[in-house]
């Protein structure tokens, strides 16, 4: 549980800082220890009706107040912002969400080498994400602990051994929750190809999915041998399956998060050079 005496900045208040933002508020945080600096009006109002957090069109001086600033920008936006908050957050730890950029860049950009990357994913919104993180050296045990009790409200999180993990982490966690929505999209499309109400088939593609999800959550043995249990030989499964390894799927699917991974780390040269 975060301290009521802290005081948390948000850099961007999208989808993510306000998946965070709901998290410590549901836990107690107080909404007025809660600074945003958002630049669009539309934004900033969703998030005074939602939190009643009068979010800042742009940094100044409040944000000194801060011991935690996180960022929640976009990539090409990280090094512009940066430099209008850095003269007001020499002091604070900083926690990145901002997919690509190294934390190389983050402490060149912001003068202060204690810096937190974590990549979380969607599932943050309704408090089930999965988030990696990784500290710079000169991030303390105090300030890892501060950054899971920000992170740990959003769901399950995981220290990675070295940085460049973040860009795997990206391309099966980050970017996870749209394959698992791009196969529930093709199993209700032909579910309602081979006759079902297109509800229907939606329905029984998502119930399928956490289902699974769940099981494999609860059972100690790894997914080739849950597979392999549901899948007779000769029978319908195994139909399907011999389908799939016809047309080299796994490969292709391997391949498609290794293109993920690619521009994971494409982003951090392009936009932290700068």
């Amino acid at each position: 549980m975060m301290s009521v005496n802290e005081r948390i900045a948000f850099i961007g208040g999208g989808n993510m800082a306000s998946a965070i933002i709901s998290g410590l508020v549901k836990q107690g945080f107080p909404v007025d220890h809660i600074d945003v600096v958002e630049p669009f009006a539309e934004t900033r109002e969703r998030l005074a009706a939602q939190f009643g957090i009068a979010a800042q069109p742009e940094a100044g001086p409040f944000l000194s107040r801060a011991s935690l600033v996180l960022w929640a920008v976009k990539p090409q936006s990280f090094h512009e912002a940066a430099l209008q908050v850095k003269a007001y957050t020499a002091d604070a730890l900083h926690l990145s969400v901002a997919a690509g950029i190294r934390s190389d860049s983050i402490a060149r950009w912001l003068g202060s080498e204690r810096v937190i990357r974590a990549m979380p994913n969607t599932p943050a919104l309704i408090g089930k994400g999965i988030t990696a993180l990784y500290a710079r050296p000169a991030v303390n045990e105090a300030g890892r602990h501060q950054a899971e009790r920000v992170i740990g409200t959003t769901g399950e999180f995981l220290w990675l051994r070295g940085e460049e993990q973040l860009d795997a982490v990206t391309a099966l966690s980050g970017s996870g929750p749209a394959y698992m929505f791009y196969f529930m999209e093709a199993m209700a499309t032909a579910g309602a190809e081979m006759g079902l109400d297109r509800e229907q088939a939606y329905q029984l593609a998502v119930a399928t999915f956490i289902g699974a999800g769940e099981l494999a959550r609860s059972s100690d043995e790894p997914p080739e041998i849950l597979r392999q249990r549901v899948t007779s030989k000769g029978g319908t499964t195994y139909a399907a399956i011999t389908s799939m390894e016809h047309d080299d799927m796994k490969a292709r699917f391997i391949r498609a998060m290794q293109a993920a991974q690619q521009r994971a780390r494409e982003l951090g040269d392009e936009f932290g050079a700068q």
